[in-house]
């Protein structure tokens, strides 16, 4: 097995605290594999392999393996002039991207030096399917506990799907302090294209830390934020600079979106400009044309854009559009960047595209290239969700059931301590038998809708809609939609289908941050007999012994969901 290494990651972007935010990708560290195929004008191939592919059945092997230090610290930035604390990956929000090619081992090595706000942390890789690497999914309390202050901590995992993603903490809201930052993994695509401009950080930001909005949140409900950010910058109140990007006529362009914000639905557009869509989450997709797309929080799209508007101006708004009708913005209509065609970047004077405010998913118009069929439930589930009053702070359920569980016993521990008897506020489903069929009803009479994320698996979507789920709404079993992030609507219902091909304790969540740590979620526990068998438990041992030794050195309370 061949290895790349790097000792320390550079410094890409320290977004906000430059005159300036010209968008230059960042540098590859690990180019891509040579060999046959993706060229502008093949993007289906890839090496021995093609588009046709399909990664759930082929398991490619590079032998290559890439390897990545990651250090978290304290840090004061000023993305949009206004100076405040936050954390940051390798000194950057968003942090440097990790690369591979499909196929390859990632191999990433996290330090934790959150040493002033004495944070614990963990880094789970969003959308990667942790196949029989369960261990590695880094959520607290589900896989692992906390890394506590001045540890480090190694996580492996094999790029067995190919796209775009990211990665971010899963300890309590500190995602959104700053720790995210995003993963490609090259592979063939389902359209040519010229350039790629890697990815695209669609967030919303406030002057006040999420972590200090916290007790708003769980008392008065989710607080209206001061603005957002593109790949971490914006202006406001005539201080801060834009994320601007340089086209050349005639050239298309790769653009990597994600949503990593707390609590924002977009619309993104590109004024004058048409998108070609060509991925959802990691799923590659029958390509398809929009002017505004819809992104729910931790959803990613990979769109082809082509530079064909230089006649009509110099410079083109680039737009993410918060939705009202999800929650509230308090610069909503500024959170923008620019296209330039000249390299000179001026304020456009373009239109944005009509549009209505909505929460709307993008379902309808995804169509996996990988044609599937889903098959005949063994198992399924109904979960009812809504929200509670207790103690006087906000709780989110499924079927009156609020998560919470502990920091310092994780349910991957307690799997290995031979626990068969979860506690209810656990929140877990045990799916025991292997490579059956699992359908899950989520509904909600509330009009509040919520992005769902699962962990470990791509669900199939069976059915969305606002209206009340019953037995006799039509479920497409044919090749339906398949992520890993999908809108529960307003008022409506989500059917989803996963296989059980994945032994493992996956967490299932709403992705507003808010309600992720006031416990909507809930977990399942797959395939039991086999976790231990694939589990470090001396890992585990010695991380939560290290988390317990610090928490209570330095008297840390737990005041969320746990997760």
């Amino acid at each position: 097995m061949s290895a790349f290494k790097l000792s320390t990651l550079p410094l890409l972007f320290l977004y906000g605290t430059a005159a300036a935010s010209p968008f230059v990708p960042e540098v590859n560290l690990y180019p891509r594999a040579a060999c046959s195929g993706n060229t502008a004008t093949t993007r289906n191939e890839w090496c021995d392999y093609s588009i046709d592919t399909d990664y759930m059945t082929t398991a490619v092997d590079t032998g290559v393996t890439k390897e990545y230090w990651l250090e978290l610290t304290d840090v004061t930035v000023a993305p949009d002039g206004v100076s405040r604390t936050a954390m940051a990956v390798n000194g950057s929000i968003p942090g440097p991207t990790i690369y591979a090619d499909w196929g390859d081992t990632v191999v990433v090595h996290v330090t934790n030096s959150l040493t002033t706000s004495n944070n614990g942390t963990s880094i789970h890789w969003h959308g990667i399917r942790q196949n029989y690497t369960n261990e590695n999914d880094g959520v607290v309390s589900i896989t692992q506990c906390p890394q506590a202050p001045g540890e480090t901590r190694t996580y492996t995992w094999k790029a067995l799907q190919y796209g775009s993603t990211w990665y971010h903490s899963h300890f309590a809201l500190q995602a959104w302090e700053g720790v995210a930052g995003g993963i490609v993994i090259n592979g063939p695509a389902t359209a040519n294209y010229d350039e790629d401009l890697g990815m695209v950080f669609l967030s919303d930001w406030d002057h006040e830390t999420v972590d200090e909005l916290w007790i708003s949140a769980e008392t008065n409900g989710p607080p209206t934020l001061d603005t957002g950010l593109i790949n971490g910058t914006n202006v406001y109140n005539d201080t801060g600079s834009r994320f601007n990007v340089s086209f050349t006529s005639g050239t298309s362009y790769r653009m990597r979106l994600v949503n990593g914000a707390v609590d924002t639905h977009f619309k993104f557009s590109i004024d004058n400009h048409t998108m070609q869509v060509i991925a959802s989450d990691l799923i590659p997709i029958q390509p398809y044309n929009t002017t505004i797309l819809n992104i729910g929080m931790g959803q990613r799209y990979d769109i082809i854009v082509t530079a064909d508007q230089a006649s009509v101006a110099d410079n083109f708004w680039i737009r993410a559009i918060p939705q009202a009708a999800c929650s509230e913005n308090d610069n909503a209509d500024d959170i923008r960047g620019i296209v330039t065609y000249t390299g000179t970047v001026d304020t456009p004077t373009t239109t944005g595209y009509n549009y209505t405010d909505s929460c709307d998913d993008e379902t309808a118009n995804l169509v996996p290239y990988i044609s599937k069929t889903v098959g005949t439930s063994s198992v399924s589930d109904n979960e009812d969700a809504s929200v509670a009053l207790t103690d006087s702070v906000f709780r989110w359920t499924l079927n009156s059931t609020s998560m919470l569980v502990n920091w310092t016993d994780p349910t991957l521990a307690q799997v290995l301590d031979e626990v068969t008897d979860f506690e209810t506020d656990d929140s877990v489903i045990q799916l025991s038998e292997a490579n059956v069929w699992f359908y899950l009803a989520i509904t909600t009479e509330l009009a509040v809708p919520h992005p769902i994320h699962l962990h470990g698996h791509d669900f199939y979507v069976l059915a969305q809609a606002t209206g009340t789920y019953s037995s006799n709404v039509t479920l497409n079993l044919d090749n339906p939609p398949r992520r890993d992030t999908a809108m529960l609507p307003s008022s409506g219902y989500l059917v989803i289908a996963f296989e059980t091909d994945n032994p493992g304790v996956w967490l299932m969540h709403c992705h507003i941050g808010w309600h992720t740590a006031e416990g909507f979620a809930l977990q399942f526990v797959e395939r039991y007999d086999e976790i231990a068998g694939i589990t470090n438990s001396t890992l585990l041992t010695d991380e939560c012994a290290a988390w317990t030794t610090f928490q209570d050195a330095e008297d840390i309370d737990q005041d969320d969901s746990g997760i």
